[in-house]
């Protein structure tokens, strides 16, 4: 009698529901598809057939033409990157931080110029001459805007809008003094010369006008310095990059020709023809770029910080001599600043060049910059020796004479003078009006040609590069069909 066996040791027990089979000693049976005994995983597997692959010769192709190409690529993605970072620095360089600094410095040239031509009014006595009072209203209309347009281009300067929130404030308050000075001049209260000093002393102190001004153009400048840095960087990376991905295309070629005879493999020769345009156009466009920078910077951008410097000297000195009168007798700190002034624009010798003026001279490069200068130098000197005969009147008790030799006018015996040191102030300033404004045209010439000459890099580089790759693909490729 045979009956159906319930099991043994060698079959499998599957579960219901379980799927799985489970030999009755426990030990379960791999699934179907499984890593069966003396097999390796997927990508094991497929890891040992690249490397099978990398040994031979068209495994070896495929991987020099991927390393190639990338090589490329990175080459002209670094290029991109590095002179479009310098062609924005150079363009912030002649769109943004350089009209910036100018700004500043003309904010500062119209303070100063309004304090020191009401300060001259105040000589007059009575009610200013019409070319007093329109010069004045001129100078603070020029500030009040120039400061609106420092505020809106001024973004993401925390500094920087900090001193234009006190000009903003205090400039109001200076207009206010100096209308109550002219009110009481006008009807002759000597209260009115109070009101001046004070109002003086509010452009003049620490924290005041002019400082706040200061600020902002020393913020402008360091703003303006930093680009320059910027756009003058060498690209280093790039011509690392670059002198490798040239050095492998040459590397490659010269085993191409090992390994077959043939001289010339047409896609690589292509690929390295392109990136050594690239490298070639980098060198020299970033050199001159980088050249064109430095004269903008050091015969433009210097020349008109130093001219700038220069200016303000010129208007601070007459202020301070307009003030040693205006204190009738107690003048003493006016004269001293005075003196100063004049030795840091000029030099300690009333004869000589010295001081900031030397330093302009230096840094004009033609005498379309010198000659302008030179004519500021002969003005000072003239200037000099007259404030020195207008003290000798003042001192002698002689106040009419002193007032007529520094403004114009009838002196003490009723004569007419005229050779005054106003007429020396107003020619030195405009000898370096002068001066500034061929520096500016200097200045934007060379930058311009400087951002001009990385302009179109980036973009070459990028396609270049494409090109560069393309050609070491298809030169690895031509050499690939041959093994099939």
């Amino acid at each position: 009698m045979t009956h159906t066996p319930t099991g043994n040791a060698g079959s499998p027990d599957v579960r219901r529901g379980a799927g799985v089979p489970v030999p009755r000693g426990g030990v379960p049976v791999p699934p179907p598809g499984g890593p069966g005994p003396g097999r390796r995983r997927a990508w094991v597997e497929s890891a040992a057939r690249m490397r099978a692959a990398a040994t031979t010769e068209p495994g070896r192709l495929r991987i020099i033409g991927a390393g190639l190409a990338l090589l490329v690529v990175a080459f002209g993605a670094v290029t991109a990157w590095q002179v479009n970072d310098r062609s924005t620095a150079a363009d912030n360089v002649v769109k943004h931080s350089a009209p910036l600094s100018a700004t500043a410095a003309e904010i500062y040239r119209s303070l100063a110029d309004a304090d020191a031509t009401v300060t001259g009014g105040f000589l007059v006595g009575g009610l200013q001459p019409k070319t007093v009072s329109d010069r004045y209203e001129d100078d603070i209309t020029n500030a009040s805007t120039l400061i609106a347009q420092a505020a809106a281009n001024s973004e993401g300067s925390p500094q920087a809008h900090a001193q234009i929130a006190a000009l903003n404030q205090q400039l109001p308050k200076y207009v206010e003094l100096v209308t109550a000075a002219q009110t009481n001049n006008r009807q002759g209260l000597p209260v009115g010369g109070a009101y001046l000093r004070y109002a003086n002393t509010q452009m003049r102190k620490p924290g005041g006008l002019l400082s706040a001004a200061d600020k902002l153009y020393q913020i402008e400048t360091d703003r303006l310095g930093s680009d320059y840095t910027r756009a003058k960087a060498l690209p280093y990376v790039s011509w690392a990059v670059g002198a490798v991905a040239l050095g492998a295309l040459l590397w490659a070629q010269r085993r191409h020709y090992r390994r077959t005879n043939r001289v010339f493999n047409h896609g690589m020769l292509a690929a390295s023809a392109a990136s050594a345009v690239v490298l070639l156009w980098l060198v020299a466009g970033h050199t001159l770029a980088r050249n064109q920078l430095e004269h903008s910077d050091a015969h433009g951008a210097r020349s008109m910080q130093v001219l700038n410097t220069a200016r303000i000297g010129v208007l601070q000195a007459r202020g301070d001599e307009n003030l040693t009168l205006v204190a009738r007798g107690s003048g003493d700190a006016y004269e001293k600043n005075f003196t100063d002034g004049m030795t840091s624009l000029a030099g300690p010798d009333p004869k000589g060049v010295g001081g900031v003026l030397a330093q302009a001279l230096q840094l004009a490069d033609d005498s379309a910059g010198s000659d302008p200068v030179n004519a500021a130098v002969k003005s000072v000197q003239t200037w000099r020796g007259r404030h020195t005969a207008e003290r000798k009147s003042d001192k002698a008790g002689d106040y009419t004479t002193a007032v007529a030799e520094v403004i114009g006018g009838k002196d003490s015996s009723g004569k007419d003078v005229k050779d005054t040191t106003g007429n020396c102030f107003d020619a030195v300033d405009a000898s370096l009006q002068q001066a500034v404004t061929q520096e500016q045209k200097e200045f934007k010439s060379a930058a311009d040609n400087g951002r001009d000459a990385l302009a179109m890099l980036p973009y070459g580089a990028a396609a270049l590069a494409v090109l560069a790759a393309a050609g070491a693909l298809l030169g690895i490729g031509r050499r690939l069909s041959e093994y099939r």
